[in-house]
């Protein structure tokens, strides 16, 4: 199980042509699924690419390495309806979670996810600096799918 924030930044690497492809700036999901990454591609024309996660070979301290660059697509937002971490309009991170319960739980800031499966186990979330410093950021597992809203996220803390 590993936090989405240890990997973004990562370099991504074609096992095919030892190639560094870009860096790892989202996570993309549906309900509790991980589809992939998006990269941000290097070069001049760089466009993001969408990483399934299939097609991750290896995730290293340094580096995620995929099979083949070939088989990755260009991503566009349109054709994939997914929800992200951070980027977009069906971003999560920042936005209050809430129980189906009704009690407030606090901003999003990550997920936990267990890389093998494929699955969001978990999610960090922030009741603010101050209280972060004071007692630290809270984490809350649950295996229900994120309800997610314009201004607000459900979750069902079972």
């Amino acid at each position: 199980m590993r936090t989405f924030s240890v990997l973004q930044g990562l370099s991504v690497v074609s096992l095919k042509t030892g190639e560094e492809i870009g860096k790892v700036i989202d996570l993309l999901f549906r309900e509790t699924n991980v589809e992939g990454l998006i990269v941000d591609k290097n070069g001049w024309l760089n466009r993001h690419l969408f990483v399934p996660l299939k097609e991750i070979h290896a995730v290293g301290h340094d580096a995620i390495v995929i099979n083949d660059v070939e088989r990755l697509t260009a991503y566009d937002k349109k054709q994939f309806p997914f929800h992200s971490l951070h980027h977009g309009s069906k971003h999560i991170a920042g936005k209050t979670l809430m129980s189906t319960e009704g009690e407030k739980l606090g901003l999003v800031e990550d997920v936990y996810f267990n890389e093998n499966l494929g699955n969001i186990v978990g999610y960090e979330v922030t009741d603010g600096f101050i209280a972060d410093i004071k007692e630290g950021k809270q984490v809350l597992k649950t295996s229900s799918p994120l309800i997610v809203g314009d201004e607000l996220l459900v979750i069902d803390l079972e």
